[in-house]
């Protein structure tokens, strides 16, 4: 079976993070994703060192593997006409502007839909290309603070604000934005039209605060920060052992009276603060020291054998490192070596996404700058002699 994109075509106008996200996806499934990167230094993230691995950037790498990769001038005349001449070929692009660039290139989205009908804009933006913050530039950062992320995350309101770790608001908008194209892409095959996808990382955010969106729609309060618990059910959150500290899971009855049974603690049921997950998050404090006495007894090891033995959803809390080496990061194909021409082995991340009947892309390192330019303008109809004088001239590289 091929790969369930195989045939599709995106050109990733996309740097750093959120769109290269949604391109690596789709490289996975199978598209073939031409990066096009700016004149003279490429993607931004060639030059987030360190870490380098022979003198490339890692971030560069673990982002855009499976990728082609051309570098084009997109600020002289010629190498917009290059990029309009791949549009005619193309099925998607991808681009993470500020409102209005492509517009200002020659290349809006009214040009190119009359260039290619059936092609799909996909535009990721901090804030969607509507409404009053549409023409703001955005980051990570803001948008864990203004979509309500980094009130949630911490310890307690009276500590400083604290963002996810990761940057949740760059990835969650290039999956969408993935998810939105997949989507398009159904629609076209149903009807042969084109469309514009619009995601950012403002709604990225928000889809994230679910659970405490529910809270505040129902009481008019926002919840705050809660560490690693859970805002609707209890114990459900990070303990200290004898030696580390692990997770328990107890996110309703079943799983509750496993916790109890597990620690030899059924007497806790009887106690009217605790027989209900109502009873339990009101009296959480209460709880947590009673459950922390005991966990501090025996070792994580000891705990996460005795758990697993009875059925209760628990877990180490991994280093990276330690997740690199998990069985089942292993055994699930998440950690995976590719090539790359100049820096040679490196790690990435795997395909996360497994299917019974269909293919995903055998992982490929990512392009060096420029690396496939010239394979890329001959599949474009350029001739040898036109190639040379554009290199010549610097409209790619």
């Amino acid at each position: 079976m091929s790969a369930t994109l195989k045939g599709i075509r995106v050109l990733e106008l996309a740097q750093i993070m959120a769109g290269p996200t949604c391109g690596l996806l789709l490289a996975d499934l199978g598209a073939e994703v031409i990066k096009i990167e700016k004149t003279p230094f490429g993607d931004d993230t060639r030059n987030f060192l360190p870490p380098e691995i022979n003198g490339e950037s890692a971030a560069f790498m673990m982002m855009n593997r499976n990728k082609k990769g051309i570098a084009l001038n997109l600020k002289d005349k010629d190498g917009i006409e290059i990029f309009k001449r791949m549009i005619k070929n193309s099925d998607v692009v991808l681009e993470n502007f500020r409102k209005g660039t492509l517009d200002k290139l020659g290349v809006g989205y009214e040009v190119i839909s009359k260039i290619n009908p059936k092609l799909i804009l996909c535009e990721i933006s901090g804030y969607g290309r509507t409404g009053p913050y549409a023409d703001k530039g955005g980051f990570d950062l803001v948008a864990q603070g203004m979509s309500g992320l980094m009130s949630i995350t911490g310890e307690s309101k009276e500590k400083p604000p604290m963002k996810v770790g990761a940057p949740i608001t760059d990835i969650t908008a290039g999956l969408l934005a993935a998810s939105g194209i997949l989507a398009a892409i159904i629609h076209r095959n149903k009807t042969g039209e084109g469309q514009k996808v619009d995601t950012s990382l403002f709604e990225a955010g928000i889809v994230h605060t679910y659970w405490q969106s529910a809270i505040a729609g129902a009481t008019g309060e926002s919840p705050g920060p809660l560490g690693s618990a859970h805002p609707l059910t209890a114990p459900y959150q990070a303990f200290k052992t004898k030696d580390k500290w692990i997770t328990i899971g107890a996110s309703n009855q079943n799983t509750w009276l496993k916790l109890i049974k597990a620690i030899d603690r059924e007497d806790l049921q009887q106690n009217e603060k605790f027989s209900s997950n109502l009873n339990r998050k009101k009296n959480l404090t209460e709880l947590v020291e009673i459950l922390t006495t005991v966990l501090s007894k025996k070792t994580s090891s000891e705990w996460l054998k005795i758990f697993d033995d009875n059925g209760f959803p628990c877990g180490p809390i991994n280093s990276i490192t330690e997740m690199f080496k998990d069985p089942q990061t292993i055994d699930r194909q998440m950690i995976v070596e590719v090539d790359n021409k100049k820096a040679g082995k490196s790690k990435a991340v795997g395909m996360p996404i497994k299917f019974s009947k269909s293919n995903t892309e055998k992982s490929k390192g990512a392009p060096n700058l420029g690396e496939h330019t010239k394979e890329i303008m001959i599949n474009f109809g350029y001739k040898e002699k036109e190639i040379e004088d554009f290199y010549s001239r610097k409209i790619i590289l």
